[in-house]
């Protein structure tokens, strides 16, 4: 029994989750009949797996087929615990490649709900080496550009944990399920069983949200339609309009006069962060979380909502310094969208990179590192809003070329004003004036070549480049454009 209660059936979840289910099988003429107990001659196999059928009505520990959850179509693939643990074996290997090779064949996305306790130690090596097969599938439905989901029941362990759940882009999983590489019986003495489940894994950023089974139907059918392009994902996306400034500081868009204005207003209280942003531009929005790396990062919310109708990825820094875990999930969610054929959204708001020891122990450099990237390889196109702090190489690392804009009530620079004064051996009542030398306002920016407009309030407060409108509510080009 799950320490959840009853542990659900396959068939049970699978009539649950989708609609017009059909099942699917290997193609071709099938595998021949096993030798007697299996590869390994394991005595009693064959009884074994005479038991597990008669149990639970299955020939083997997987189901896969078609259906539908909530408005789209979907190959779903669903481990049956009841049969010998839902280990994986040959004929598993054979369906879960039947599965990924359906998807590809319909272009549609993968659901994989996932209950095993690992390889099936009674087919040996020829067990194990299917977690080489899965990987392999998993690769080619991953080039193909369909997106794979996962959801992780009680218990996924073993090579079910380390391919099928945590190789998934997004996976979900349910509360108080069993989900680590080590199972029940093989984990150090005295171990702490909480380290060894899904909610310690959330936190430790290697999957993504924990849902009641109840809730299941609902968060799936919203995530595949987020991640399903009406294109099917073979068309180049349109660039993200670029939002419109919120009310803040600058009352009516008014732009700072002065480089130290600039900055008291990016850094005033009352200035509208990426949570608004989000809120007044994206619908029915799903967040990924952690950087599979074993980190997360409060401070950069990264997902996916709809914007004008189409699916929209976004990137968000929330006004603290950025943390290695924070630039590793925002290269995640860049990397998948670029794959997904998705356009995507940065808001750009932070002092800089977290400077901490423990932030250069956990790889400051290569995160940011790996978000440029991400960005300088993504072929489908980004839109770049600083909306508060930019400071240094941390927050123009999300920042697309050609396609930054900025609102108001923000600034762009090098190097904090008060770094800047210490660098060059000034006092505190030098930071103004370097400030000015630095030319932090956002038009300076525009002027610079930096950054492509200013954005007024929502819609068409921007002006052409370089030429303020009456009352300065703006600069820049046009903003529908994002690139």
């Amino acid at each position: 029994m799950s320490p959840t209660g009853p542990r659900t059936s396959a068939r049970t979840l699978l009539a649950r989750l989708a609609t017009g289910f059909r099942e699917c099988h290997p193609g071709g003429a099938g595998p021949g009949p096993y030798p007697a107990d299996g590869p390994l001659g394991w005595p009693g196999y064959d009884a074994m797996r005479a038991r597990a059928h008669e149990r639970t009505g299955e020939h083997e520990s997987v189901v896969c087929g078609t259906g539908r959850i909530g408005g789209s179509d979907a190959v779903l693939l669903c481990f049956e615990f009841g049969y010998l643990g839902g280990s994986l074996g040959e004929r598993t290997g054979d369906r879960i490649e039947a599965a990924h090779t359906r998807a590809r064949e319909l272009r549609l996305p993968l659901v994989t709900l996932v209950a095993t306790g690992g390889s099936r130690m009674q087919e040996g090596m020829r067990a194990l080496v299917q977690l080489q097969r899965v990987a392999r599938q998993s690769a080619l439905t991953r080039a193909a550009g369909l997106p794979q989901l996962a959801v992780v029941r009680d218990p996924t362990t073993g090579g079910g944990w380390a391919t099928l759940a945590a190789g998934a882009d997004v996976v979900l999983a349910l509360p108080g399920a069993q989900a680590a590489f080590a199972g029940s019986r093989v984990r150090p003495g005295g171990a702490d069983p909480a380290a060894y489940t899904a909610e310690a894994q959330h936190a430790a950023g290697h999957l993504d949200r924990i849902v009641p089974e109840a809730e299941l139907p609902e968060a799936l059918a919203r995530w595949l339609t987020l991640l399903t392009p009406a294109s099917g994902g073979l068309m180049r996306p349109d660039p993200v309009p670029v939002p419109g400034a919120l009310p803040g500081p600058s009352g009516g868009g008014r732009l700072p006069a002065s480089g130290a204005e600039a900055v008291a207003r990016a850094r005033a209280a009352d200035r509208p962060r990426a949570a608004a942003y989000l809120d007044a531009c994206l619908t029915g929005r799903e967040e990924i979380s952690g950087d599979r790396c074993g980190g997360t990062d409060p401070g950069v919310r990264c997902g996916f909502g709809r914007r004008a109708g189409r699916t929209v990825a976004y990137a968000a820094q929330c006004g603290t310094p950025t943390s290695p875990a924070g630039y590793r999930t925002a290269a995640r969610l860049i990397r998948l969208a670029d794959r997904l054929r998705l356009p995507v959204l940065t808001l750009i708001d932070t002092p800089g990179a977290a400077n901490r020891p423990e932030d250069e122990r956990a790889g400051a450099g290569p995160a940011i590192a790996d978000v440029f990237s991400a960005v300088a390889e993504a072929t489908v196109p980004l839109t770049s809003l600083l909306i508060g702090e930019g400071g240094s190489g941390g927050a123009l690392a999300l920042a697309a070329p050609g396609s930054l804009w900025a609102t108001p009530d923000s600034y762009f620079s090098v190097i904090a004003p008060e770094s800047a004064a210490a660098i060059l051996k000034r006092g505190p009542d030098q930071v103004r004036r370097t400030a000015e030398e630095l030319r932090l306002r956002p038009q300076d920016a525009v002027e610079l070549g930096v950054v492509r407009g200013v954005v007024g309030p929502e819609p068409g407060a921007a002006a052409e480049r370089g030429e303020p409108r009456g009352g300065g509510g703006g600069i820049g080009g046009d903003r529908g454009a994002g690139e």
